[in-house]
């Protein structure tokens, strides 16, 4: 289950037609992503999430902090934004879903560190 991680985590690192190829091959087209700041469903609802995240935090990196810790078609994991090679400013922990193919097709997203 690290391979999904590193591609969710992929995602949200990529810009233009990279994150729209990520998208396309790993997310489920009706993907729902629910966190404490979004609710949003579908590619192209994904990537203009992700990019309000790029705009509030320019440069910066997700990175996957920890194990994995997965069963059946879920897993949850928790990963740092902050700028490439220092601490994390943000730490969350999300759950993602799988659908039948091994798409992203849900996740649930919680935030235990934000900027003041």
């Amino acid at each position: 289950m690290n391979d999904i991680v590193e591609r969710y985590l992929a995602t949200w690192n990529a810009v233009g037609a990279d994150r729209a190829h990520l998208l396309a091959s790993h997310w489920s087209a009706s993907v729902t992503y629910v966190d404490p700041l979004a609710a949003v469903r579908g590619h192209s609802g994904v990537s203009a999430m992700i990019d309000e995240v790029h705009a509030q935090f320019p440069g910066f990196v997700f990175t996957q902090l920890g194990e994995v810790d997965a069963h059946h078609q879920q897993l949850r994991f928790r990963w740092g934004l902050g700028p490439e090679g220092d601490e994390p400013v943000v730490i969350g922990f999300d759950v993602v879903v799988l659908d039948e193919d091994g798409r992203i097709h849900d996740v649930r997203g919680f935030l235990d560190k934000v900027p003041a």
